[in-house]
């Protein structure tokens, strides 16, 4: 704990505060001291007398578990209760001794992007239900919401307030020169960047990186960082214990440049991990930046930005490695990862809301093995979305396709081991360093939704399902079907593995130098008694590790906690089935 960890919230403004204020501001000739009195102003109702850092081994455990899902991915047909009211009985029926957090996508008004567009920062959609609604999420699990900050619907008050030249929304939004050369500017998407909209000023082109529905912020202008901050301290009040930045790489834009993981970008997410310790010191930031590792690794910063990253790379490789049937690639990504920062975290998925990245793959997959990637990906009902180049030509951006759906088969065509290779996905990600966190249609083994594809005519909606309660409940009832068999197996595996200290987020981590058919590595607990070898068969066909090859201390008695058998003294050899995983301890903590 350094020397500023401790001291009154006043003083640590000072110290900590005020000069990332500088940083981003005074270059700009802004008044430093009147910004930073603003925020202290706003700060106060707000401050806690436990404004102090955290012990970083104590920000989490391997307890922690966490489920992404929208505030509707669940519908009662009679309309009775509201979706978050409908989502909190599934949870407290099913989750509630699974998993300890929920990620609720964006619940408020928006006008497009299943939310993502923000009509109004602080209102809970009616559509979905109310604040109450999600406090009472928020009192049984950790509840992560996302802060939307890079751009806001075109619906908006505050977009609105510009159209007609009123404040304070007229100074919120970045308009240029239509002319301007913005070749350079990374782009996620092939939509022109500038919007044209009309304003008493007459024609002017806005700043819009994700599409003309979301206009991007100025945050040049720190009245639009003041915003933030008041609905930063909404969020915490209302019991928000994980805040997702989402889109954050694109922030802040300076001509001439990329316009992506720019300084005033990362200073910005120190000085916003600041001011969320001093209000809720067990608040954690989440950054979401869907780019290549390296630029994804920089979120951290120097165990001052981010708590969590998006562990982007993981959905392709653990993908095309069971395509594959082999670890090589996979096992060489998982090389180069470095530890993560003690108090810091790997967030670890394999399917979310959004389509399965591709550019965290640039560098990892060969030529002929991205196009099969590809290639089997449409092949098993999936759809391929582009972004635009610099050069005017566009390149693939993600995959869209329900996790499930991309276990129907090999890159040698679809066969009959969907669920025990989907399930062995899932294991793979729930045992690697960091949190681990489940996409409800993951837990659900919901397939693609070409009908939802077809009536919004967004691709991302194909792994948007809504379940209709009765008819899941139904599915989950019945024994032998897909959505059954999943989630009582998951549900197994999670519990188990929850109690596993080998399995704390910062626990080491080794990688296993296997056939590459198997993917294994070691994970040893942070007080090193508990060790944890976790295998993987890649393969629809048996494989048998020499257990040598993993180097099993003889003196201890050994254990394979997934399949609940004891690995006698002088055994050898240990078969796995099919896409079968195995977590083999020195200590048995508990069995689920």
């Amino acid at each position: 704990m350094d020397k500023v960890a401790s001291v009154a919230p006043s003083e640590r403004f000072v110290l900590r505060v005020k000069p990332l204020v500088e940083s981003v501001y005074g270059p700009l000739g802004i008044d430093v001291d009147g910004v930073c009195d603003r925020i202290q102003t706003l700060l106060a109702p707000h401050l806690s007398n436990a404004a102090r850092d955290l012990n970083p081994i104590d920000r989490w455990s391997q307890d922690d578990v966490l489920l992404i899902t929208y505030g509707d991915s669940i519908l009662r047909s009679d309309q009775k209760e509201s979706p978050l009211r409908t989502l909190h009985d599934f949870l407290s029926n099913y989750l509630r001794d699974v998993l300890t957090g929920v990620h609720i996508l964006p619940f408020f008004p928006y006008s497009s992007d299943d939310g993502f567009a923000v009509i109004d920062y602080l209102q809970v959609n009616p559509e979905l239900g109310d604040w109450k609604d999600v406090g009472r999420i928020a009192e049984q699990f950790d509840l992560m919401t996302d802060l939307v900050m890079n751009h806001v619907s075109s619906q908006s008050q505050w977009f609105q307030q510009f159209k007609q030249g009123q404040p304070p929304g007229c100074d919120y939004f970045i308009a240029i020169d239509p002319e301007t050369d913005v070749s350079g500017v990374v782009r996620p998407r092939n939509t022109a960047l500038l919007c044209p909209v009309e304003t008493p000023d007459g024609t002017q082109h806005v700043w819009a990186t994700f599409g003309h529905d979301q206009i991007d912020l100025n945050f040049a202008n720190p009245d639009v960082l003041l915003e933030f901050i008041g609905i930063i301290l909404h969020y915490l009040n209302t019991g928000t214990k994980l805040l997702r930045l989402d889109a954050i790489g694109y922030l802040w834009k300076t001509l001439g440049s990329p316009c992506i993981h720019l300084q005033e970008t990362h200073t910005l997410i120190k000085l916003i991990r600041e001011i969320v310790a001093l209000v809720k010191p067990d608040a954690s930031l989440v950054t979401e930046t869907n780019v290549p590792n390296r630029e994804n690794l920089s979120y951290f910063g120097n165990r001052n930005e981010a708590h969590l990253i998006y562990n982007f790379s993981l959905p392709p490789l653990v993908v095309n490695a069971l395509l594959q049937e082999r670890s090589d690639h996979l096992k060489t990504w998982m090389m180069s990862m470095p530890p993560a920062p003690l108090g810091c975290a790997y967030f670890n998925f394999t399917a979310s809301h959004d389509g399965m990245g591709m550019r965290p793959t640039e560098g990892l997959l060969e030529a002929e093995e991205y196009e099969t990637f590809l290639r089997c990906m449409k092949a098993f009902g999936g759809e391929i979305s582009m972004r635009a180049q610099a050069d005017g030509s566009e390149s693939p951006y993600e995959v869209n396709i329900s996790l499930f759906d991309a276990m129907k088969g090999t890159a040698q065509g679809e066969d009959e081991w969907q669920i025990p290779r989907f399930l062995c996905s899932q294991t793979i990600m729930m045992s690697l360093e960091g949190i681990p966190a489940f996409y409800i249609h993951s837990l659900l083994a919901t397939s693609n939704d070409h009908e939802a594809v077809q009536r919004t005519g967004r691709k991302r909606s194909i792994n948007r399902h809504q379940w209709n309660y009765d008819h899941l409940l139904a599915q989950l009832q019945t024994p032998d079907s897909a959505q059954s068999l999943v989630l009582r197996d998951l549900s197994r595996l999670i519990q188990l593995r929850r109690q596993q200290p080998a399995f704390h987020p910062n626990a080491t981590q080794y990688t296993l130098h296997l056939q590459p058919a198997l993917f294994g590595f070691w994970r040893q607990s942070i007080g090193r008694d508990q060790s944890i070898f976790s295998i993987h068969n890649l393969t629809p066909r048996p494989q048998v590790l020499n257990l040598r090859d993993i180097n099993l201390i003889g003196i201890d008695p050994w254990f394979d906690l997934i399949s609940d058998t004891v690995i006698p003294e002088g055994m050898y050899e240990f078969s796995l089935p099919p896409y079968q995983s195995a977590w083999i301890t020195n200590k048995v903590q508990a069995k689920a």
